[in-house]
């Protein structure tokens, strides 16, 4: 290398004996020569077995898109308290020592305002003043305000006999309560509601009048959904109703637990700010209830709430049911047969919000059972009725428990769909594993009318493996479950449950049948009834065609014959010699002269 250099500083020399002697000029080029000369080398010796290796860039743009889209899918926090705006404690007692009237006229003023409009008419400042329009920070102070007066005067006072509730059911749900959640062309005609009212008491809602409200709206308003009140309005009766769980507390829970639906329907408003405000309403509602009210008012509004087409009403209620789990986890307990079916129906919803909401919900709920001795295998359970791919991975967790406690119907609820996934498995060694967790956990069962429900489900698949499946050992372990669940369902012998579960299941599909004929029948009915009206309509249209055919055939004769007279008037006035008026049509006089020629000599 050092003899290239020489040899090249001395050619560099011979041909450019004056510009490149310089030694700084010299030192560039020398530089830029032995660069040039060493890429040429890694050239020369780059063959076959080369690998190049290239930095990988770090995708920043990418991560904080991700952050966005994680932040912008956080839940909402919990709703600071609702405060009084003008009525404090002091003020409010000063106005309890009104009239009946006066304080009734204090209360329309203020639910005036809860409903977006003035306290008065021009809002008090006169015809010329400028009218400021209300904002949901008025509307929650209004609200306060309103519920500071409930308490201080009776929630049945207030409520009931000046009217509030009335006016709240009439802007929140105006075609009553059995059209809330209603896909009314769907699949869920009405809503569902109808038969869960008859446990709440709701007050009627026509005698109200909409003349005093004001319905000047800045926000659309959700017509598609039938509601013709303006959203500022059903935004400020959701805050009375959080402010009556806030300020009033127990007081107000027969009149604000009914409210539930209302308060879910409108979690699918257009307005965001009508959906924050039934959030935190809904959220209010299910942590005043008590605990006797979840299995007959709570989880059956949240099951019809499932069955509402809006997504978000889905979210809300899922996550309500979570929050009452949490909240009355003996209740909710006693409710898995039937939260478990419903909710792992929310499972496979094309929405990943309500996805992941049947998945939290499913867990809380699950985590409510008592039984000691499955509760370490519970989240390895849900997560295998959430995804079929890990039901082994559940029957091996279940597999390891030893069951000591008594297997009751809510424990049941949670490993039946499992095992009864397990046992269809193609691999015999994990059927032969839920068998076997079949079989102690059949020893331990409360009562037969526990298990019964889930005979169906475990005794056919039983019965496939201990017929069907090859290998002797694990034909035994399926005949040994079979036997120690049919002593759980209270019959003698195998043949008497598998022939009792065959009569029940024919039963039920029976009855189906029998639904579905009835069903079919009134559909039939219902066309042959359109098909009569619909006859009689067309009756009806061609004779009154025929009758307009007739009157238009006379009144055109009619004008016929009044042509006819007219044109003969005419002739005969132009045959005689005088004129209608009575003179003579030649010399225009009444008794012509010798000289006229119509003159008769008379």
């Amino acid at each position: 290398s050092i003899c290239r250099y020489f040899l090249l500083l001395s050619l560099i020399h011979s041909f450019f004996p004056t510009k490149v002697t310089k030694p700084l000029v010299l030192k560039s080029f020398l530089q830029r020569v032995f660069l040039f000369h060493r890429s040429l080398n890694k050239m020369i010796s780059i063959d076959s077995t080369t690998k190049h290796t290239m930095k990988k860039k770090v995708a920043v743009k990418a991560a904080a898109a991700n952050t966005a889209v994680k932040t912008k899918e956080a839940k909402r926090g919990t709703a600071p308290p609702l405060k009084p705006k003008n009525f404090s404690s002091e003020k409010v007692a000063e106005v309890t020592n009104l009239s009946t009237d006066e304080f009734k006229n204090v209360v329309d003023d203020v639910f005036r305002q809860v409903l977006g409009g003035q306290p008065s008419l021009f809002g008090g400042k006169g015809i010329d003043a400028p009218r400021a329009a209300s904002t949901s920070i008025d509307r929650q102070g209004a609200a306060a305000d309103l519920a500071m007066l409930v308490k201080e005067k009776g929630t049945i006072t207030v409520l009931k006999m000046f009217g509030v509730l009335q006016k709240l059911e009439q802007n929140l749900i105006p075609n009553g309560i059995g059209a809330v959640f209603g896909n009314e062309k769907g699949l869920n005609p009405g809503g569902g509601m109808k038969r869960i009212t008859s446990k709440a008491s709701l007050a009627s809602i026509g005698s109200f009048e909409t003349d005093n409200i004001d319905t000047a709206s800045t926000i659309v308003s959700d017509s598609r959904r039938g509601k013709t009140s303006p959203p500022e309005a059903r935004e400020g009766c959701l805050l009375f109703i959080r402010a009556l769980v806030e300020i009033v507390g127990k007081s107000s829970e027969p009149f604000v637990v009914p409210l539930l639906a209302a308060a879910l329907e409108e979690c699918s408003s257009s307005s965001s700010s009508v959906r924050e405000a039934a959030e935190d309403t809904t959220k209010s509602i299910i942590s005043l209830s008590n605990e006797y009210a979840v299995a007959h008012l709570i989880f059956p509004v949240l099951f019809e709430a499932l069955h509402s087409p809006e997504w978000r009403v889905k979210t809300i209620a899922l996550q309500q049911m979570a929050e009452t789990a949490v909240l009355h986890p003996r209740q909710t307990s006693r409710l898995l047969p039937k939260i478990i079916p419903v909710v792992t129906s929310q499972v496979w919803d094309t929405k990943p919000q309500v996805t992941k909401a049947a998945k939290d919900s499913l867990l809380a709920c699950c985590q409510t059972n008592i039984n000691p001795d499955v509760a370490p295998a519970i989240p390895a359970v849900v997560q295998a009725i959430c995804k079929p791919n890990d039901t082994v991975r559940a029957i091996d967790e279940l597999k390891a428990t030893t069951f000591v406690a008594t297997v009751d119907a809510s424990t049941l609820s949670i490993l039946c769909p499992v095992l009864s996934r397990g046992l269809k498995d193609k691999m015999a060694i994990n059927k032969r594993s839920c068998c076997v967790v079949i079989e102690n956990m059949s020893r331990l069962v409360e009562t037969p009318d526990a298990v019964a429900p889930f005979g169906p489900l475990l005794v056919p698949e039983l019965k496939k493996v201990a017929e069907n499946v090859q290998f002797e050992e694990i034909r035994d372990a399926a005949l040994a479950a079979l036997g120690a669940l049919t002593k759980a369902l209270g019959h003698s012998s195998i043949d008497n449950a598998i022939s009792a579960i065959m009569k029940e299941e024919s039963d039920r599909i029976e009855a189906e049948q029998k639904r579905i004929e009835e069903e079919r029948a009134a559909e039939l009915a219902q066309e042959e009834e359109f098909r009569k009206r619909e006859e009689e309509e067309r009756r009806l249209w061609k004779e009154a065609m025929e009758a307009q055919r007739q009157l238009n055939a006379l009144a055109l004769k009619e004008e016929e014959e009044k042509k006819a007279e007219e044109k003969k008037k005419k002739e005969l006035a132009m045959k005689g010699t005088k004129s209608a008026g009575g003179t003579c049509q030649a010399c225009g006089l009444k008794k012509c002269k010798k000289s006229c020629m119509f003159y008769g000599g008379k």
